[in-house]
């Protein structure tokens, strides 16, 4: 994909991703105000795409003969009762500031509907912060719809 003259493509992170992905996914954490930890960041990563229970995108760009990660989505597979059926959620999306309003955030969240798609899976889910307007209004130009029927909670143990 290109929208200045950059190219980049979206694949499937494995383990010699992980370094390349890593410290975008610490700076992902930082914005949501945890502790820098690039080694815990990488460590999370290669244990989830090491494992197999994860899907990774990531964006890369292809410049001068080195790789840049731009960007990621973190998908997990799950299921809901109600509609009896496998579901993905898109648990995590980020984009570096420096790459953003490029088209990658749109790019990776087609390529997560299309994994949803192919798997047989009836909803691709996700969660964001109610104050992240600019995510709000990519998420509903790519079709999601706002659920304001359930309320979230969470207990961090």
């Amino acid at each position: 994909m290109s929208s200045d003259g950059n190219t980049f493509e979206v694949i499937q992170a494995y383990n010699l991703h992980v370094d390349l992905i890593a410290p975008l996914f610490d700076a992902y954490r930082i914005f949501y105000d945890r502790e820098p930890n690039l080694e815990r960041s990488r460590q999370f990563l290669a244990e989830r795409v090491g494992v197999r229970d994860t899907v990774v995108f990531a964006a890369i760009e292809h410049l001068d003969g080195k790789d840049k990660a731009l960007g990621f989505a973190i998908l997990y597979p799950s299921f809901n009762s109600i509609l009896a059926s496998s579901i993905w959620i898109l648990n995590d999306l980020y984009v570096a500031e420096s790459a953003r309003r490029r088209g990658v955030a749109q790019a990776l969240v087609e390529k997560a509907k299309n994994l949803a798609s192919v798997t047989g899976a009836r909803q691709l889910s996700l969660e964001t912060g109610a104050d992240n307007k600019p995510s709000h209004a990519l998420y509903e130009s790519l079709g999601f719809e706002r659920d304001d029927f359930f309320c979230t909670y969470s207990l961090e143990l």
